[in-house]
């Protein structure tokens, strides 16, 4: 975090005023920068967008976060285990292609030149290349990328209107509503933390205190912030009169209900961006009435959102003989009512 910064002291009898620095954020530079599609000097096409942004960006907002996984979860729960692909590789993949828009599998052969199965590549490090139908992987350790063969590898991405090369993510257009909510978050934990806040004005007009009495009320105020915030305050001054001293709040309660009003918003619209039904978000209801009917919320969840999700990493049976191809199941009361 930024260091806070320290007054001056205040010899001239002058006002002083002074700030504190920004809180920081997850992000450096905004993931929403779209930079377009350029071949890079190893001849492959550098994404749109920052995937190092958008995987960073997870760990911004609480339900943002978990929304991928859930996800996840739902689309592996209906997977009928194959041999052609693992449970942890289909859910890697599934991760992927929500927070990046983009995944990618391996080809595994059989001898006669078959595709019998299917391997994970993180979508992270893995590249277009300028010629068609090939890819490669970005190693970590700055060495030269992996070159994969043309048809090697399958890349499964969403559609985007600026060009055909690789996918965004369906909710790139609410990052800055995972952003604002971050940034409310940071400055409450200053506000609480380091006491980096203006909570009140205290006011003294008696002309009985001394230079000793001020200077150790200045001391008890100053001890007040940082770690030990909102300690409680003893002073007495001889012969006072009743305006002797004044507490004047500054902006304590509206801060506080700016802040629920943005929380509330910014997760409100972080759940609609990723069609989320609150009620499987974990996110408290606030009427007593609660969200309705858990098992006819699921039920349509699965319809709309899981369904659409499987037939997504269907798109592999094109590769595979009949005999291998995915499937998925439904759920009990889907399955009767089909």
């Amino acid at each position: 975090m930024t260091a806070m910064a320290i007054p001056p002291q205040n010899e001239s009898g002058r006002a002083l005023a002074f700030s504190f620095g920004d809180p920081e954020s997850v992000l450096t530079n905004s993931p929403g920068d779209y930079l377009g599609v350029f071949l890079s000097p190893y001849d492959y096409y550098e994404p749109p967008i920052s995937l190092r942004g958008l995987g960073k960006i997870l760990r911004a907002n609480g339900h943002h976060g978990t929304i991928p996984p859930f996800r996840r979860n739902r689309l592996l729960q209906y997977f009928k285990s194959s041999t052609v692909i693992s449970d942890d590789s289909l859910g890697n993949a599934s991760i992927d292609y929500d927070v990046f828009g983009n995944c990618y599998f391996q080809k595994v052969f059989n001898r006669f030149g078959q595709t019998i199965g299917f391997n994970h590549l993180p979508a992270l490090n893995m590249r277009r290349m300028k010629e068609p139908d090939r890819f490669c992987q970005l190693r970590t350790n700055g060495d030269d990328p992996i070159m994969f063969q043309a048809g090697e590898v399958v890349h499964l991405k969403e559609y985007d209107v600026m060009q055909s090369i690789y996918g965004i993510p369906q909710y790139f257009g609410g990052i800055q509503s995972i952003m604002l909510s971050e940034d409310a978050t940071l400055f409450r934990r200053k506000y609480y933390v380091n006491g980096a806040h203006m909570g009140y004005i205290l006011y003294t007009s008696d002309s009985s205190l001394d230079e000793r009495d001020e200077a150790a009320i200045k001391e008890a105020v100053k001890n007040s912030k940082g770690v030990g915030n909102f300690r409680s305050l003893y002073l007495n001054i001889p012969n006072g009169k009743k305006d002797s001293v004044q507490l004047i709040p500054v902006g304590d309660i509206a801060t506080k209900d700016e802040y629920e009003r943005i929380k509330n918003v910014t997760r409100a619209e972080i759940l609609a961006m990723w069609r989320m039904q609150p009620a499987l978000s974990g996110a408290m209801p606030d009427n007593a009435a609660g969200f309705g009917d858990i098992e006819k919320i699921a039920d349509v969840y699965f319809e709309y959102e899981t369904v659409p999700s499987q037939d997504v990493f269907l798109k592999l049976n094109q590769y595979l003989a009949p005999g291998l191809r995915l499937e998925f199941g439904k759920p009990e009361k889907v399955s009767k009512s089909a």
